[in-house]
């Protein structure tokens, strides 16, 4: 496929591939919402009607197609699947109603939400977004069961949000680092400006949000980890063990994203056997394996429970969020079509001559490329691509370059819709159809960027003004 894309040019001008990625997206809803075709057959359908439209080769759809897909559950799969696992082994033990119980009591029902979320932050800090996501959940949905009266999108949506900020904001996560090495700025103003910006952006993107729409939505608490257990173990594991098995994924987490930015700094030799090693077991998938190894040891085979009955425990963890992983996977396959259109080229190469500042001109086009082919990295690395010349030509202090790369993380972020596969997974994982997807998470990503975009610009403008 390589070959054939690489010779391939597109000859289409930036409107015709707008208006074929806006009809591709109209006709994903309209199957979705009006006529109730599945998720998963629409996107493949729509994938491929829309590589077709915009004049990718006919011998190179498959492999598009395909590779779309692939990349994106070679993310996923992975996470979602352990930690399923991990998520079914504290739910059938008792452990998340033990840790929802101590919660509640300590921090009362009406700041749980507003607990979930500063914790999750916490573990975001070196956690990728899905990884947190899942990790995280079967305490949510257990809080929420607690409080049976509540849409699970009052604990569901600041959750996700705090794992979605740090991710987006705050290195060592791969977008704000990406950005920094495109823009020569200091990882260190980074990540002090992000560390300025993160909480409050969360208790009004996050916070707030989920407390505003869990008033108008109410989505039951998802049975996807496992239902109410009314026989719950007489013997529950103690909050500390909990909290420790939630802490030892970001822990190894935190080697791999450590060391690699240490490692970037120069401040170890990242070719050091011991370095690699680390960031081995720190990696997302092997952590959250790690993690579920010593959850089967201390939840299963401690507690009394025989190899065969924990065997089909994990099994029945997998069947539940087998849709969600291919639906993820094929929102990762329309995205990666709209990619390989040239969509989002076109859309930078028309933005770029704008003569904006710059700040604004990296938000915007991040933004352009994030709405047109969904995924985040993508619309990072192309505005930064495209804004970093005048940025280190241009005459800015250091603290103004960490801004504009956040403004640019902040761009890559905005109102993730049916071509992001994070939409999908969200969604899926909380219970949501698409049309409450997008009245809820669509719209929290669009606050979570203007938001941070406008805190990012107080912090330059005011350093501009000295």
């Amino acid at each position: 496929m390589e070959i054939v894309m690489d010779e391939w040019t597109q000859t289409l001008g930036t409107g015709p591939l707008l208006a074929i990625a806006a009809g591709a997206i109209a006709l994903i809803l309209i199957l979705i919402i009006k006529f109730k075709v599945h998720a998963f057959i629409t996107l493949i359908i729509v994938s491929a009607l829309t590589a077709i439209v915009a004049g990718v080769p006919m011998n190179a759809i498959s492999d598009v197609l395909t590779d779309g897909f692939g990349s994106t559950l070679a993310g996923v799969a992975l996470l979602v699947a352990l930690g399923a696992m991990l998520g079914r082994l504290i739910e059938h033990s008792g452990g998340a109603k033990a840790l929802a119980d101590k919660m509640i009591s300590v921090f009362g029902e009406k700041r749980a939400p507003l607990a979930l979320g500063i914790a999750s932050l916490l573990l975001g800090f070196p956690m990728f977004f899905d990884a947190g996501l899942v990790m995280m959940l079967p305490i949510v949905f257990a809080v929420a069961r607690r409080i049976s009266d509540k849409s699970v999108l009052l604990f569901g949506i600041p959750t996700a949000a705090a794992f979605s900020v740090m991710h987006v904001f705050l290195p060592p996560h791969p977008g704000p680092v990406t950005a920094s090495e495109f823009y020569e700025a200091s990882i260190g103003l980074v990540l002090l400006v992000g560390l300025v910006i993160a909480y409050p952006l969360w208790h009004i993107a996050g916070y707030l949000w989920g407390r505003f729409v869990a008033d108008r939505v109410m989505v039951p608490v998802p049975t996807i980890f496992g239902e109410r257990d009314d026989d719950q173990p007489a013997n529950p594991p103690s909050v500390g063990t909990i909290v420790a098995l939630l802490l030892t994924p970001m822990t190894l987490i935190l080697f791999n994203t450590g060391l690699n930015t240490l490692s970037s700094a120069g401040v170890v030799d990242g070719d050091q056997l011991w370095v690699q090693s680390l960031m081995f077991i720190g990696t997302s998938g092997i952590a959250l394996l790690i993690t579920v190894v010593v959850a089967t040891l201390v939840l299963g085979y401690r507690r009394g429970e025989n190899g065969t009955a924990l065997e089909k425990l994990l099994d029945s963890a997998l069947g539940p969020v087998a849709s969600v992983i291919l639906i993820t996977g094929a929102g990762g396959m329309f995205g990666g079509v709209l990619r390989a259109s040239g969509i989002g080229e076109a859309i930078a190469d028309t933005l770029s001559g704008t003569g904006m500042p710059v700040i604004l001109a990296a938000y915007l086009i991040a933004v352009a490329i994030r709405l047109a082919q969904g995924s985040a990295t993508v619309a990072l690395v192309t505005a930064a691509g495209l804004a970093s010349p005048a940025v280190i030509a241009g005459d800015f202090n250091e603290l103004q370059v960490a801004c504009i790369v956040l403004a640019t993380a902040a761009g890559s972020v905005f109102a993730g819709h049916v071509n992001d596969s994070g939409f999908w997974l969200v969604g899926r994982l909380m219970g949501m159809d698409v049309k409450t997807t997008l009245k809820t998470w669509t719209v929290q990503q669009a606050l979570q960027s203007v938001v941070g975009f406008a805190l990012v610009s107080i912090i330059y403008l005011g350093v501009s003004a000295l």
